[in-house]
């Protein structure tokens, strides 16, 4: 005999899971306009959290004055000089194209002297004199290489103010939360829920990661290129902006800045005198170096996981999802490495021979 009952308990638990499978996915889809800045906010949240806890105890237990202040100090320290880098880049974008169209974009003279240089003085020689005698030429004959770069570059230029609107929305919202107080309480129980008994350690991991990150990634950019963008404009370099623009990629994609300060030292000695060349030469590569020591002590100190795990995960976040992915890509993958880890040693036990 069949059970008309139990087949109706499951028709409602069929029916109760559709319907709250649609309440989630409906309520995801309301968010998804507003998914970079909520994300955005959860990770400067987490990453201001002890600064947050310790200022707001100094204040006598004011949380939300803590959040004003905090929130003014990164917009005054951070965001304004980013913004002042941004807004010249898109100035002496503009006058390079106005340039160009009206046919006044010169390139100087090379020296005679660069083609002694062993090796590549010839070819740089050769290409500079072509970029000096008829700019057009050199342009149509590079044009696809050219379209690449400057196509990556606009991108990156768009993509990088689209960025630091959003981190200003996020900041805001970040310091509404720290004011609110729990973030970290909440992380905590919700990787409970997820993770069981491994929650606490996947919630430190995620803390760990994501300060690191923003640290060692983003604080180190930043650093490089305003140290970069002031040698640059001492030493009146052309379009000192674009060049700084250009470090901050190659130290968020964790590339070397070489790639880019060589070529400008090659230009100090070639429109410079000797003293003046060696020593803006020397105080660019000073500040070159500078990563070899910022790298590990910013990314590397505290680091939950082993640095290679989070230089994998920063690059290969930033190529899957963008700015956003130098964070989610380190964090989910510093949790899948500690959960593999935690996995492979579960079954081990010690033995004595």
């Amino acid at each position: 005999m069949i059970d008309r009952s139990s087949n109706i308990s499951v028709f409602e638990t069929v029916i109760q899971l559709i319907f709250l499978l649609g309440i989630i996915i409906w309520c995801f889809r309301i968010m998804e306009p507003f998914a970079s800045i909520i994300l955005w906010s959860l990770i400067l949240s987490l990453a201001l959290y002890s600064i947050h806890d310790k200022l707001s105890k100094k204040l006598k237990g004011r949380p939300k004055l803590a959040s004003i202040l905090i929130v003014f100090s990164v917009l005054i320290i951070i965001i304004i000089p980013s913004g002042i880098i941004i807004d010249q880049l898109i100035q002496e974008t503009k006058i390079l194209k106005i340039n160009y169209d009206n046919g006044n974009l010169k390139i100087p003279v090379p020296p005679q002297e660069i083609k002694e240089w062993p090796v590549i003085g010839e070819n740089i020689y050769g290409l500079w004199l072509t970029a000096n005698s008829n700019i057009e030429q050199l342009i149509l004959k590079y044009k696809d290489q050219l379209f690449d770069i400057g196509s990556y570059l606009l991108n990156g230029i768009i993509g990088t103010a689209k960025g630091l609107v959003q981190i200003i929305l996020s900041l805001v919202v970040a310091g509404v939360i720290l004011s609110k107080g729990g973030i970290r309480d909440y992380l905590i129980r919700f990787f409970r829920k997820i993770g069981g008994k491994y929650g606490d350690e996947i919630s430190d991991v995620t803390m760990k990661t994501i300060n690191s990150v923003v640290k060692g990634v983003i604080g180190e950019a930043l650093v490089l290129a305003i140290l970069n963008g002031i040698v640059f404009v001492l030493a009146d370099v052309p379009y000192a902006g674009l060049w700084a623009f250009i470090v901050f990629i190659l130290a968020v994609l964790q590339l070397p800045v070489f790639i880019l300060t060589i070529p400008i030292m090659i230009y100090f000695f070639a429109v410079k005198e000797i003293m003046p060349a060696v020593l803006w030469s020397v105080s660019l590569l000073i500040v070159s170096i500078s990563d070899n020591f910022l790298t590990p002590m910013m990314l590397g100190k505290n680091a939950p996981v082993p640095m290679i795990i989070i230089f994998i995960g920063v690059i290969g976040g930033c190529v899957l999802s963008g700015f956003i992915g130098l964070f989610t890509g380190a964090v989910v993958m510093s949790i899948g490495y500690t959960l593999f880890i935690n996995w492979m040693n579960s079954g081990n036990t010690s033995t004595t021979v």
